[in-house]
């Protein structure tokens, strides 16, 4: 799994005009792609991550300050643009792979504690945010 972690003062996403998820003040968005080997023990040592990085003011987590979390499933973080001019999706799982494992990176920060907020899953989504640094990180599980 691999995710792209903003820190962010406030992010929200839309999709067809309505707004399906929104963090308001410090938190992290949280960009998600899922390949093939992927499994649901990668996505609870994900979650556990993602809950515990200490990449907010004051190098604290959001277990530290409770701060919100929006997490978006984005199979192109797996795209090869290596070759050609055209990015390939081949090392992206499948929908009806990726779809459960986002839903239990989701379901694991929430079970730690976690305030989330989500995407909607193969939605056209419109994402909106504050880049608070900028900080962003790629972490790769």
């Amino acid at each position: 799994m691999r995710a792209v972690v903003q820190r962010v003062d406030g992010a929200s996403v839309v999709v067809a005009g309505e707004t399906v998820g929104r963090i308001v003040g410090e938190g992290l968005c949280v960009l998600v792609g899922v390949t093939h080997e992927d499994t649901p023990e990668k996505a609870a040592q994900l979650a556990r991550k993602l809950w515990s990085v200490r990449i907010l003011e004051g190098e604290k987590s959001c277990s530290d300050v409770d701060a919100p979390l929006l997490v978006i499933s984005q199979f192109t973080l797996y795209g090869d643009a290596r070759k050609g001019r055209r990015p390939t999706w081949n090392a992206a799982a499948p929908g009806p792979v990726a779809e459960p494992l986002v839903d239990e990176v989701v379901s694991q920060l929430r079970a730690l504690g976690a305030h989330v907020e989500t995407g909607r899953f193969g939605a056209s989504m419109r994402v909106s945010l504050t880049n608070n640094g900028p900080f962003t990180v790629l972490i790769e599980v």
